[in-house]
């Protein structure tokens, strides 16, 4: 009985998740010239030539709530952003929208009326209004300067009372936006940084550089250091590894404590043998403006636990070294 009851659980869930996919193909089917519009009014908030201004957000109830998370990654992706409850908006709070500011109206129906009590003084003040709706014809979308239409055939509701394909739909036009609007800022990986500089997240988008061991603290022998001096130096700095360079000091090799092990079983005494003789040659090495994600991506893909870090610019001069152990003190691992 039991498994009669999960199996109609799970083609259920399978359903609503079928409805509102297929809401949000109806929707990219219907974007058009519309929604480069709304971008050409966006994008203007970050243009150094035009009167800098902010992307208000609105919506009432569940609408309200798609309406925070859009203004939320607006403003995370580089275009100033923030939510204005509508109720809020006329009893004051419509002073915090400004000349140079865009108003994003989110109301599935169109009439919602504290939405609509609003339309004259933004008119008045000539704040250009973006309405997403999923009723093109309705009094809030004949006063929009632009028009996104997210109407849905149908919800996911068994009751088809609850918002739910509806607001999916919203939520993705509204991350059509940003993302478009990246693009055509020419948004960075460092100015994504530069918001997001606290968490894991943050933590990923440090450099290699923020992050490396440099000078003393860099294991380094030569290529005619003694074996018994190289197990010093990776004992004494403690990463398992040290640099070898050649007479122009210039990287050539690599060795690890791994490297040790197999040379001792080799060859079973180290004190007649140099670094040049147990090295492992053209090792992998990094640059310090990598991201520090890249590098713990790569650290696992060969299957290694540190890399040596060249300059670009120095002929491939070693000028740090990054170890897992310093990606996982920074919560990037």
């Amino acid at each position: 009985m039991g498994s009669i009851l999960e199996r109609e659980e799970i083609l259920k869930a399978r359903e609503v998740l079928a409805i509102e996919a297929s809401a949000l193909g109806e929707v990219a089917e219907r974007i058009d010239a519309s929604f480069s519009r709304a971008v050409d009014l966006i994008v203007r908030l970050t243009d150094p030539t035009e009167k800098r201004g902010h992307l208000i957000v609105m919506g009432v109830g569940k609408s309200g709530l798609i309406g925070r998370k859009i203004a939320a990654t607006f403003a995370s992706t580089g275009t100033p952003s923030f939510f204005v409850h509508p109720t809020e908006a006329l009893h004051g709070d419509l002073g915090m929208v400004s000349e140079g500011d865009v108003v994003l109206a989110l109301s599935n129906s169109g009439e919602v009326e504290e939405l609509t009590a609003l339309i004259p003084t933004l008119k008045m003040r000539r704040i250009p209004l973006i309405v997403m709706t999923g009723n093109p014809r309705s009094t809030l979308a004949k006063q929009g300067d632009v028009i996104l239409n997210v109407a849905v055939s149908k919800e996911a509701c068994p009751l088809r009372l609850a918002p739910t394909a509806s607001t999916t739909a919203a939520l993705a036009m509204g991350d059509a936006l940003a993302m478009v609007l990246m693009e055509k800022r020419g948004f960075t990986r460092e100015e994504y940084a530069r918001l997001h500089p606290g968490g894991k997240l943050g933590s990923r988008l440090k450099k290699v550089a923020d992050l490396m061991l440099t000078g003393d603290r860099i294991p380094v022998v030569s290529e005619e250091t003694p074996m018994a001096q190289v197990l010093f130096e990776i004992s004494s700095k403690r990463l398992g590894v040290t640099a070898v360079l050649d007479q122009k000091n210039q990287l050539a090799g690599v060795i690890t404590d791994g490297d040790i092990r197999r040379w001792l079983e080799r060859k079973g005494d180290i004190h007649a043998s140099a670094a040049r003789d147990a090295m492992t040659p053209s090792p992998k090495t990094i640059t310090p403006e990598v991201y520090a994600g890249e590098a713990l991506n790569l650290m696992e893909s060969y299957a290694i636990t540190s890399f040596l870090v060249v300059s670009p610019e120095k002929s491939g001069e070693l000028i740090g070294i990054i170890h897992m152990h310093d990606l996982i003190a920074a919560k990037v691992a």
